[in-house]
């Protein structure tokens, strides 16, 4: 991948295909060429995916995740370590299966962290986790009802979701960050409280000084760089 920038080589997992495929296929059609960063936050991560911002300046709405989207590819041996590859998504309110944007992806930044802010992160997973199982129940069984022709009062929809919700807890552990995990979070860092709720598909495997670079550059109250920072090239290597 070469910026404005400098240049960062990125490696794909095989045990994500559907990202893997999708990825190679935008690099594959040019897609990514001449699109920006256009949302970087330090310590944090940098974005890129969106079609608009081909644009200078940069449109206001450069971050509307309003391309199409696929099934979310969570592995809990795949994590958001510093330089992980990952795909951005909507919010549980309106994405409660957690899909992932078919172009937008980030790059993970990140900073070091401490047992108790490790604690913190696997309490804001689990309660993301929660979340979003209970609004796929309100939608799924909203459209059963629909199907039926059967007619529920909202607090009657969601007294049959908590039944279901309350099911699931049972029979479904809080989500725990791995011993392995937790030492690179340390030694390393990366961001660790969107581990289970976001498909990371690949890793940095040289320019992470470029990530930091780009990370660090003067960004106004939306988080979108002041000076642009763009995308000149991907291509895939071999071909």
């Amino acid at each position: 991948m070469k910026t404005t920038h400098g240049d960062i080589r990125l490696m794909l997992y095989d045990e994500t295909p559907i990202h893997r495929d999708n990825f190679i296929k935008l690099v594959s059609s040019g897609f990514y060429d001449g699109i920006s960063f256009h949302r970087v936050i330090n310590n944090f991560m940098i974005q890129a995916g969106d079609p608009s911002s081909r644009s200078v300046p940069l449109p206001a709405s450069a971050d509307t995740l309003d391309t199409y989207t696929i099934p979310s590819e969570f592995r809990k041996d795949l994590f958001h370590k510093r330089g992980a590859l990952a795909a951005a998504r909507e919010g549980n309110d309106i994405n409660p299966e957690m899909r992932s944007s078919g172009t937008h992806f980030y790059i993970v930044q990140g900073v070091k962290h401490t047992d108790e802010e490790l604690v913190l992160a696997e309490q804001r997973i689990n309660s993301n986790i929660k979340q979003g199982m209970f609004n796929m129940l309100i939608r799924q069984i909203e459209d059963s009802v629909k199907q039926s022709g059967i007619v529920l009062s909202e607090g009657e929809i969601q007294e049959k979701a908590a039944v279901k919700m309350f099911e699931y807890l049972t029979t479904n552990p809080d989500y725990k960050i791995p011993e392995d995990h937790k030492a690179v979070y340390r030694s390393e860092g990366g961001v660790p409280r969107l581990d289970g709720t976001y498909t990371v598909f690949g890793e940095v495997l040289e320019g992470m000084e470029v990530v930091d670079k780009i990370a660090g550059v003067k960004t106004d109250a939306a988080d979108k760089p002041e000076t642009d920072v763009r995308i000149l090239k991907v291509k895939i290597e071999g071909r």
